[in-house]
């Protein structure tokens, strides 16, 4: 008999509940570390809220993981294909607020380069800046891309490229009608 699965959205909190009760953290200590407030950590463990960018890469760092631990999805691939082939119905995916949704593209969890797919629907935005470790390339592949990278702004529109140190305080934001589709490369995987 197969294991029962959570609801792909509801993962997310548990996985960061059972890290934190793994690191022997309460939800004050975390709260303190990644600068959140204990009620809003909680209703993300609880699955009743979902976490800004941010607020996830903060929860990260406090946990010391990278976002990359926190994907999940559907079963794994089948053992030949492991470490070399995602399918696009097996990507891991992680959830934000503002439906922003970001999708694993990289096979192996210890390369030297993690791909990421992002969606933002129309009006979504990465609330605040954040930063980590690494070098970032963006591809805009629909719509168009309003970033912010330290004190500078661009928008970028549909095949246009920015690359930048993840080190800047960065944020980003769709600005118009339809969904912003954008694949990120981030080297080292800090993300």
């Amino acid at each position: 008999m197969a294991e029962p699965t959570l609801p792909e959205t509801a993962v997310l909190g548990e996985r960061i509940r059972g890290l934190r009760k793994r690191r022997r953290m309460t939800l004050g200590a975390l709260a303190e570390s990644a600068d959140l407030s204990v009620g809003y950590i909680s209703q993300i463990e609880r699955n009743l809220a979902s976490p800004s960018v941010p607020a996830l890469v903060r929860l990260a760092q406090s946990l010391g993981v990278t976002v990359q631990w926190f994907f999940s999805g559907p079963a794994a691939a089948p053992v030949e294909e492991r470490d070399y082939v995602v399918r696009a119905g097996n990507r891991l995916k992680l959830h934000y607020e503002q439906g922003l949704t970001d999708e694993l593209l990289t096979p192996k969890l210890s390369s030297q380069v993690e791909m990421i797919l992002c969606r933002i629907p129309p009006g979504g935005a990465s609330t605040q800046s954040y930063s980590h470790d690494g070098d970032e390339v963006g591809f805009v592949m629909e719509g168009s891309l309003e970033i912010w990278i330290g004190s500078r702004h661009f928008l970028l529109h549909k095949g246009d490229c920015c690359a930048f140190s993840s080190r800047e305080p960065h944020r980003y934001a769709n600005p118009g009608a339809v969904d912003t589709v954008v694949i990120w490369a981030i080297s080292p995987p800090s993300f």
